[in-house]
């Protein structure tokens, strides 16, 4: 349903940087460089930063947040250890959320402007 997403960023080279690690955990290079902008996919660019200089950081409040979808339980661990390694923030360690109609694993982490990023998966036990 989705095509593609982008996060607005203050720095590009820094959250290149930071995107770069964590995004590769969940089978996503970088694939599209341009002088304000860098898209990242597997085959098109899916996920998108642009940058906006100016920008004050994301207020936690904000509610917003972009989930991922990640292959296996441990390809959301590896996600995010990346983003804790690349200068990212934990929002939500990686586990089980059970609720009423369906199990997941996700992890949760915070980019350096404050972009809300989880990383999710359904194991079937």
């Amino acid at each position: 349903m989705i095509d593609h997403i982008s996060v607005g960023v203050s720095e590009l080279e820094r959250s290149a940087r930071f995107y770069e690690a964590t995004l590769a955990a969940l089978g996503l290079s970088r694939l599209v460089t341009r002088p304000a902008t860098i898209g990242f996919g597997k085959t098109y660019p899916e996920f998108w930063i642009n940058l906006r200089a100016s920008m004050a950081p994301v207020p936690p409040e904000s509610g917003t947040h972009i989930c991922l979808r990640a292959k296996t339980t441990a390809d959301v661990d590896a996600f995010h250890a990346a983003a804790l390694n690349a200068g990212g923030r934990c929002d939500g360690a990686p586990g089980i959320r059970p609720h009423d109609r369906v199990k997941y694993y996700a992890a949760f982490v915070v980019d350096p402007d404050g972009n809300r990023i989880e990383a999710v998966t359904f194991p079937s036990e």
